[in-house]
């Protein structure tokens, strides 16, 4: 492979600290250059939460009616899935987080292991408490080996799960000075991610992001080192993207960057619509031109910008868990997941940061029938829209899109001839166990 050049002397946007100001309320600064940003955001439509009723258990949603039609977490593991939102090191369970924490003897990243040390009301849970957090883990991955682990943990992880394809995305520039670069560090993921896909049996592909941190000019180098591994398989970089903080720079300084990912055939995936509103949404598919939005569950603020996405066929990556851990939404069923669902949106449950948020993504499913209204056949058309909208060749879309067919005959079918199954659901309950 071509060496990449990397510009010299990039400057960093912004210093994100990592310290043991994670146990104390956020303090976050402002720029006269940039809109105040918030630790917490709601839906206009909800009220504020509080102390004492955000993390309650919440009745199910109005449109669930009855038990009778409940998924099992054993039925949802049989449901065929893609999986699109999923970070690196956020992707780790606790298990592998502790192992690592220890081979690195790194105390700080062992006390996330801490149910209760980090446990948080909602009204000071936010982006920054969360950036804080994230860095504190992604510490302990400082060797090749704990790369590999992290990517074949995704794996079993997701197989486990049910998943056809896990599409994880890494900023190789985070992991960069432990392993001798940026192109080492890509190297790394995508020949374990074609371990792992052997190993697990599911599809395994990349997702190169830039940071809203970093300068775009930096961007523009993940660009060209994300476009000489493209491709649609495992242990490819199938699409490029842009995370972190939502207000950091504006969307068109990237522009250059996905223009370079799109001419060597990678579609984009940049974030936006969680921390801000319908607006970012707008800003970032006007001047990033995505094929999926990481989020934009914010969208929902404007029905006529979501009535443009689904016309423009621009899919959305629904994280409900992170929505309320972010304090984004108070609870589960104020996540406005029907109101895309309505509009005809492409929509791919993910889970974004297990490590962090203590769900998985089948629980994100458990959710949004729980919580959020879906019945059996919208579970169905969720995980085949996550296929429809992921980067797989097409031949395995249509086979895996068979059997989630396969799978809703049979569960209609069983749901008019059993007996009632309760099932187990994520809940507010459980998110209030998060240890962020």
């Amino acid at each position: 492979m071509g060496e990449v050049a990397i510009p010299p002397k990039i400057q960093l946007r912004s210093v994100v600290k990592t310290s043991n100001a994670i146990l104390t309320p956020d303090k976050p600064t402002t720029s006269p250059k940039e809109p105040p940003r918030h630790t917490t955001m709601h839906n206009h439509n909800t009220p504020p939460p509080d102390d004492s009723t955000t993390f309650t258990r919440t009745q199910p949603h109005p449109a669930v009616k009855t038990s009778k039609n409940m998924l099992s977490p054993d039925n949802l593991i049989t449901l065929p899935k893609a999986h699109l939102h999923l970070h690196f090191t956020g992707s780790l369970d606790l298990a592998t987080l502790a192992e690592l924490a220890q081979s690195a003897h790194d105390k700080a990243a062992a006390e996330l292991i801490n149910d209760g040390a980090l446990t948080v009301p909602a009204t000071v849970k936010g982006w920054f408490r969360f950036q804080r957090t994230y860095d504190l883990a992604r510490r302990v991955v400082c060797t090749e080996a704990a790369m590999r682990r992290v990517v074949q943990q995704a794996a079993r992880n997701d197989a486990a799960e049910g998943v056809r394809r896990l599409e994880i995305q890494i900023d190789p520039t985070s992991y960069a000075p432990h392993v001798g670069g940026i192109i080492p560090a890509l190297e790394i993921v995508l020949d374990e991610a074609k371990a792992a896909a052997h190993a697990t049996g599911i599809q395994v592909a990349v997702i190169v992001a830039a940071s809203r941190m970093r300068h775009p000019m930096e961007a523009r180098t993940l660009a060209r080192l994300a476009s000489k591994y493209a491709g649609q398989g495992s242990g490819e970089v199938c699409g490029f993207g842009l995370s972190n903080d939502e207000w950091a720079g504006a969307s068109a300084e990237w522009e250059g960057a996905f223009r370079i990912a799109r001419a060597a055939g990678l579609p984009g995936v940049p974030h936006g619509g969680e921390l801000r509103g319908a607006d970012h949404v707008r800003q970032v598919v006007t001047a990033l031109h995505p094929r999926r939005i990481g989020h934009g569950i914010r969208a929902a603020e404007d029905p006529r910008l979501v009535d443009e996405l689904v016309a423009s066929q621009v899919a959305f990556e629904v994280c409900p868990t992170s929505n309320v851990q972010l304090g984004i939404y108070p609870r589960l069923n104020a996540v406005p997941l029907q109101a895309l669902l309505s509009a005809g949106a492409q929509i791919a449950l993910g889970a974004d940061d297990p490590l962090l948020f203590h769900a998985r993504l089948n629980a994100q499913y458990q959710a949004a029938q729980q919580d959020m209204g879906c019945n059996l056949a919208q579970l169905a058309e969720l995980a085949a829209s996550s296929i429809r909208v992921s980067f797989a060749p097409d031949s395995d879309k249509a086979r895996w899109l068979s059997e989630v067919a396969f799978w809703r005959t049979a569960q209609l079918a069983s749901s008019q001839s059993s007996p009632p199954v309760i099932a187990r659901s994520v809940s507010d309950e459980a998110i209030q166990k998060s240890n962020y």
